[in-house]
């Protein structure tokens, strides 16, 4: 694409047409955008376009399309094209920390992001100058462009963060410090002048408290890891400001908003979690200026308010002295009774308390609610940061800590009793405090896993849960009925097993709620529950106790996807997919009713799939209706193929990227099911499954290779016969995966189904093509993964062809290449081959090279006789060889470069583990005793004398056990 007006002319009118609400001018604009991003000076007409356009909305869609494009297509994967020319490359990284610099904020965000994306592959050894014309910006005054340079630097150093320890980083963080750490420190010592001079004007203040607050976040990031020689010696200015700072109150800064944070409560909070970050990390250095930092934010915390937009400061000033009193050497300062008290009373019990925006949000974004309280994203709410002091009190303090809560949970459970419709926060407050009294330990899989003695659960649950879960109305108080279904649902491995059967109808019932956060919990619940083990890790609820309830527990989950809010809610379909993997066969008589409702809801999320863990528990609902119904009644295929086939082909035809893979693994799962031949249906289908295009994506290869090989599987003869021409099309998808190193396995899967089950003259042709071409792959880069992979495959074409076979059409391509292979590869290599079934099919060759091959016995290949006995003898016995070369750690199977759709695999469409030796033998130890009796047999005397002059003696050793076993002798 030219860098012409006419181009940009265009590209603004696409651009403006993907901002369209209709999806027929919409959907259109982003597949030309799709289809011309590979071009030459794409990218560079987006950046001249966010430069020179004259609509802001263009500026602000080209900035967010150039950062997207940016997102998808910079990291250079192995193995696929480089998707942006090397001078497009230069050039962006010449232009964009300028445009960033001088664009206006909205779009210096996205640029930012894209260096950060940039610099992540590139920074520092691709782009050296980076960090020096960043720091170079600092003397400009400007603190526009100053705070761009600092947003850049925060999204590029945040990583810092939460990377692993490595010799790379290091070296990165290093040469970052040098060039950085000193122009930051002294930016920050100007800002704070700058602050008090300009103390009374508000517009300047705000600007420089921005700066200030990202200067407080570049802190945190470099000091991470470790803690820096020149942050070390510099600690006095550090400290002795970021103090000065938390205790600072200016009137100019503070903000009417009682939702949003200002910027002074944002300083504040960032400047508590580095507080905490040191006291953590490095407790000694940091000692000195420890009591003071307690004590401002002790004061903190007793003067704020309870508005929102204290939110993050509160909880990060807790967090900070939940983390000081966690460590044995700070426990003097919390020991005193009346501090332990003062903390419970002044900090702990009013941050628990269930403000007015947490009633707003259980109702009205009951959405983020649920994924605060559930899923722990709630991490900087004040309750959670309130449970988390609690459980650091306990710690040293547990006996004094539940005695002074247990006074206030009496008092708000009296409270409440005095007046239930006016009080009822007394008592959500008081569950949530037991909650977090009691719970010391917590997994994802158990819940609570380790709880305070001192607090009975079971009559907690009885006395104060099971009530509220029992009132006749499901509407009531739903925060509380929340509260009670997320007790259940925490102390689950705690609560009697009988109080939990109680509580099934009860939960099953609250699938009714109006309430979305109460029948979500209830789902939740349920299916937490349904994964519970008890003793000798058997299911702890069995399908036997839920058979009562089968029919209303599936009618109620189903009729709450019918809700208001709730129709694509992940939780309840993930309590259909553990109800059907629980209840098993107790499902038969309820699926042509709930097939119905899985395909009319399929159909209705792929016009637009926007939940990936909804639609992941669909598809695995979908495949354990097959999967059940067929294993009682093998003929029901049919019906399933009748139910979704309509729905699987509008999925493919509109090419919905979401949830082909999905529907290529349910087919495979169909296919399989078929006893004999394939059906038309799929026959027909099968040309489609090798379009070029459908490969080109990585989510779609692992279950693309399974369908085919499920074809090969069931209907080879019907493909020789009827589909002839379409073998180089399948030998073409097998040439392209073997090519790439991440997918290379994969290409053996779909050659070893065409050796073992396509009829020999079909492939004739093409068999010394497919060796010529592996042999290739193994000059020019030989994985340890692919040698793998190549044992087993010419194991197995000996095991189909027969030994000879596969001398031959070594030899044929090269002279002598059979004895090179051998030696070079076979031998000493085969350790490294794992898997029962993998291992099984190499010993079964080899013994049949060792057995069944003539030359193998008199030409000059007779010398690698023993030493491949050996290299046998050593795969049955030695451990297997997982050793890597350093150089291959990074070759990542699953690496899906950014943006694509990953394969999700469904655990319920799973593939049986297929043995293709399984009914010829059973033992291969013995399998080789068998055999070399038989070879002694033809040719007598030579074995033993090959056996005695060569094989060592631990191997001869090992021989002679697997000859008794077989009761053979070697003549």
């Amino acid at each position: 694409m030219e860098l012409s007006d006419a181009n940009l002319q265009t590209l603004t009118e696409y651009l403006k047409k993907t901002l369209d609400p209709d999806p027929a001018i919409r959907r259109p604009a982003e597949k030309f955008l799709e289809s011309v991003e590979g071009s030459q000076n794409y990218p560079l007409l987006l950046l001249t376009l966010l430069e020179k356009s004259q609509e802001n909305v263009i500026k602000v869609c080209a900035s967010v399309t150039f950062k997207n494009y940016i997102k998808r297509n910079w990291r250079i994967v192995e193995d696929e094209p480089n998707k942006i020319c090397e001078s497009d490359r230069i050039a962006i990284k010449a232009n964009i920390v300028p445009l960033m610099l001088s664009s206006p904020e909205q779009i210096q965000k996205q640029l930012s992001d894209a260096i950060s994306i940039i610099g992540r592959e590139d920074f520092p050894q691709k782009w050296p100058d980076l960090l020096t014309e960043m720091v170079n910006r600092f003397q400009s005054g400007d603190f526009h462009v100053i705070n761009g340079v600092l947003r850049t630097a925060h999204s590029l150093f945040k990583r810092y963060r939460h990377e692993f320890k490595s010799n790379a980083l290091w070296t990165e963080i290093k040469l970052v410090l040098d060039a950085f750490a000193l122009p930051l420190t002294n930016l920050f010592k100007a800002t704070i002048e700058l602050c008090s001079t300009h103390a009374n004007d508000a517009s300047a203040l705000k600007v420089l408290f921005s700066s200030l607050i990202l200067i407080a976040k570049l802190f945190y990031s470099l000091n991470f890891q470790d803690l820096p020689e020149f942050f070390e010696d510099n600690m006095e200015t550090w400290m002795t400001n970021f103090h000065t700072l938390l205790t600072l109150d200016n009137k100019l800064l503070q903000t009417d908003d009682e939702e949003e944070a200002g910027l002074l409560e944002l300083l504040k909070s960032q400047i508590c979690d580095n507080a905490a970050l040191y006291a953590q990390k490095y407790d000694e250095e940091f000692q000195p200026y420890l009591p003071r930092f307690v004590t401002a934010i002790w004061n903190l915390l007793v003067t704020t308010g309870q508005e929102v937009k204290y939110d993050l400061l509160v909880s990060n000033a807790i967090q900070f002295l939940a983390s000081v009193c966690e460590r044995p050497h700070y426990k003097h300062l919390f020991e005193d009774q009346n501090t332990l008290t003062s903390i419970c009373e002044k900090v702990i019990v009013p941050n628990m308390e269930f403000r007015a925006a947490d009633e707003e949000a259980f109702e009205d974004n009951s959405e983020e609610y649920i994924r605060r309280d559930l899923e722990g994203s709630d991490i900087d709410t004040r309750r959670r940061a309130a449970c988390d002091l609690v459980r650091g009190l306990c710690k040293f303090f547990e006996g004094p800590v539940t005695g002074i809560f247990s006074g206030y949970v009496n008092s708000m459970l009296q409270e409440y009793a005095k007046n239930p419709s006016v009080n009822w926060k007394h008592k959500d407050a008081a569950i949530y405090l037991v909650t977090s009294l009691a719970s010391k330990a917590q997994t994802q899989k158990h819940g609570i896993t380790q709880a305070n003695e001192l607090v009975n659960l079971t009559e907690f649950f009885v006395n104060h849960i099971q009530p509220d879960l029992k009132s006749p109305s499901v509407n009531e108080f739903p925060v509380l009925k929340a509260d009670g279904i997320k007790y259940i649902m925490i102390f689950r491995s705690q609560v009697p097993k009988e109080q939990l059967l109680l509580s099934i109808p009860l939960l099953i019932n609250h699938l009714q709620a109006e309430s979305i956060v109460v029948h979500t919990y209830a789902a939740h619940a349920l299916e937490r529950l349904f994964t519970l083990r008890g003793t000798n890790n058997s299911i702890l609820i069995t399908a036997a106790e839920m058979a009562p309830f089968v029919e209303v527990l599936l009618t109620n989950l189903f009729k709450a996807l019918t809700l208001p809010g709730s129709s694509e809610n992940e939780y309840i379909m993930k309590a259909i997919m553990r109800s059907f993997s629980l209840l098993q066969e107790s499902i038969i008589p309820y699926i042509p009713s709930v097939i119905t409702q899985l395909t009319q809801k399929l159909l209705a999320v792929s016009k637009n799939p926007s939940k990936p863990h909804f639609n992941h528990y669909m598809f695995e609902s979908i495949c354990l209706s097959i999967r059940i119904t067929c294993k009682a009644n093998p003929d029901a295929v049919g019906s399933f193929e009748e139910a979704l086939f309509m729905v699987f082909t509008e999925i493919l035809q509109n090419d919905v990227q979401e949830f082909i893979p999905y529907v290529f693994q349910v087919m495979s799962l169909l296919l399989e099911m078929h006893k004999n031949e394939i059906p038309s249906s799929y026959m027909a289908l099968f040309p489609h499954l090798l379009q070029p295009v459908l490969w080109e994506r990585t989510g779609n290869i692992p279950p693309l290779v399974r369908l085919l090989q499920a074809y090969l599987e069931r209907g080879a003869n019907t493909i020789a016969s009827a589909a002839a021409d379409k073998i180089p099309g399948l030998l073409g998808v097998f040439q392209k995966l073997i090519a790439s190193k991440a997918n290379d396995h994969q290409g053996f899967y779909l050659l070893n189904s065409i050796i073992e089950h396509m009829p020999p003259e079909s492939v004739d042709q093409y068999r010394k093509q497919i060796f010529i071409l592996l042999f290739q792959r193994l000059q020019n880069s030989k994985t340890t993964k692919f040698i793998k992979s190549f044992l087993v495959f010419i194991n197995l074409y000996c095991i189909k062809y027969g030994a000879l076979a596969l001398q031959e059409i070594f030899d044929s391509i090269q002279p002598k290449m059979f004895g090179m292979v051998l030696e070079k590869i076979i031998i000493p290599e085969i350790q490294k081959v794992s898997g029962q079934v993998e291992k099984k099919i190499c010993a079964v060759g080899i013994t049949k090279i060792l057995t069944e091959c003539p030359p193998m016995m008199d030409t000059e290949y007779t010398k690698l006789w023993t030493p491949l006995l050996q290299a046998l003898i050593g795969l049955f016995e030695l451990p297997e060889d997982d050793t890597i070369p350093d150089e291959e750690h990074f070759i990542d199977i699953e690496d899906t470069p950014g943006y694509q759709t990953a394969f999700s695999q469904l655990a319920f469409a799973g593939k049986k583990e297929h043995d293709p030796v399984g009914q010829m033998v059973n033992n291969p130890r013995i399998h080789l005793a068998q055999s070399l009796h038989k070879l002694s047999t033809a040719c007598p005397g030579r074995v033993p004398s090959m056996l005695s002059t060569s094989l060592n003696a631990e191997a001869l050793q090992y021989l002679q056990g697997y000859l008794q076993a077989a009761s053979v002798t070697l003549l």
